[in-house]
């Protein structure tokens, strides 16, 4: 009658009670009301016969023999759904990630792990390893490319460590190492509104998995390389290419480890929005009048709920609406703040336990199937991989998705032959510059 009986040791110090108490309010444990609110919302319930209230529970209990090697913690994106829909506010995102680091640090997925390592061992900040030189070759090479082959941009610029410029852009190293044609649609945008920014051999490197890790030294020497060359160029904002573990990364980094900068910490699509209310991006859905091609959006949750809330899930669906059409857009549900991770967050698709993390996006694949719209816009890299691999396991390839400068660009009629992979047929001709 006692078999699976788990026996509390009350005499054991406990590592994560300590981390509990740190995060409830005043340290009181009874303010979780066991609602299950937490996972009833939540992707990752069920895997390993784990959930987050069972998880907060195991914690509170001190049970850090059960919690610790358990690889749950590595299923959750940390997406923070969870503590949204919680109606104590219970961290429960910080306790997976205090949970990462009770795993020796080479026995934690070798994928982050080796992302980590390589953003470290180099001064560009890539995860991929891309070195300072060749980063500069493909961006000129690029630059000189566009400027041949596109009439009307011999003009476009793509600068590299210069002195004095508004922005500091930071760039995933997806695109210079593997679609280096995906840099030019936001090139363009940003000189279509007399932007003033600049790139940089160090720390241009989009991307941060220690923080995914749980490596706060890591994290914290990533961030501040970016940080601190963007204010020795002079720059004011800080701006990713659509990234929102990226900017995420610098965001919630600064705060944690106390960095000091006077630099605005923003995403890419606030910016967009302003342009796009001051006159300065001239977009135009005229061209999906008669089409009538329905287009979704996804929240991203490092951008969304973890950081500037709701007030950029309405920027979002402004640019996507002002570019398609309002009557073109057609929202998922649950949205904004309260919408679903996707599974491509919290180093998901780098810590190598891919069917789980299909099954985790399962919630999310339902959401865009029922808007039944073929485009899914994804301002942020880890989304765009992940619902780009979920519409082909489960969907046959029903939906495509579009990161949110290639719709920008096709509104305002500049989206070149060559910048148009990820849209399908029905859009592949669409709008083509000089037509």
């Amino acid at each position: 009658m006692t078999e699976g009986i788990i026996k509390i040791d009350k005499e054991k110090k406990s590592i994560f009670l300590d981390k509990v108490l740190e995060m409830v309010p005043d340290g009181n444990l009874h303010l979780c009301l066991t609602c299950g609110a937490c996972s009833a919302g939540c992707p990752a319930t069920g895997l390993e016969n784990m959930d987050p209230r069972k998880f907060l529970r195991m914690a509170a209990m001190g049970l850090d023999d059960e919690i610790t090697g358990h690889p749950w913690v590595w299923m959750c994106t940390m997406c923070y759904r969870c503590t949204y829909a919680c109606p104590m506010k219970i961290n429960i995102a910080a306790l997976v990630f205090e949970a990462r680091k009770l795993w020796p640090r080479e026995t934690r997925p070798k994928g982050i792990l080796g992302s980590c390592d390589m953003a470290l061992r180099n001064t560009s900040g890539s995860a991929m390893g891309t070195p300072e030189e060749d980063f500069r070759f493909v961006v000129e090479d690029m630059l000189e490319e566009v400027r041949a082959d596109q009439p009307g941009w011999e003009d476009l610029q793509a600068p590299i460590d210069k002195q004095g410029a508004h922005f500091f852009l930071s760039q995933n190293s997806r695109e210079p190492v593997t679609e280096p044609e995906e840099m030019v649609p936001l090139w363009k945008i940003l000189h279509l509104v007399g932007a003033d920014w600049t790139y940089s051999t160090t720390g241009w490197g989009g991307e941060n998995y220690c923080m995914f890790l749980a490596d706060d030294e890591g994290w914290k020497k990533i961030t501040n390389t970016t940080l601190q060359t963007a204010m020795g160029l002079g720059c004011k904002v800080y701006l990713n290419t659509e990234c929102g573990h990226s900017t995420y990364s610098v965001y919630a980094g600064q705060k944690k480890h106390k960095i000091e900068t006077d630099l605005e910490i923003a995403p890419m699509v606030k910016y967009y929005a302003q342009w796009i209310r001051e006159g300065k991006l001239k977009v135009n859905s005229d061209w999906n009048k008669d089409l009538k091609i329905k287009f979704t959006v996804q929240d991203p949750c490092n951008q969304i709920r973890k950081g500037w809330g709701d007030a950029l899930a309405d920027d979002l669906r402004f640019v996507t609406t002002a570019c398609v059409g309002k009557e073109n857009f057609i929202d998922t549900y649950p949205n904004k703040s309260n919408n679903y991770c996707c599974g491509g967050g919290g180093g998901f698709l780098q810590n190598g336990y891919k069917d789980a993390r299909f099954h985790y996006g399962r919630l999310k694949h339902a959401q865009i199937m029922e808007t039944g719209a073929p485009y899914v816009i994804t301002p942020c890299h880890n989304c765009h991989a992940q619902i780009h691999e979920l519409g082909e396991h489960f969907g046959g390839g029903k939906y495509r998705t579009l990161h949110l400068w290639t719709i920008i660009a096709l509104s305002l009629g500049i989206l070149a032959e060559t910048e148009r992979t990820y849209l399908g047929p029905d859009l592949v001709e669409v709008n083509l510059p000089g037509n």
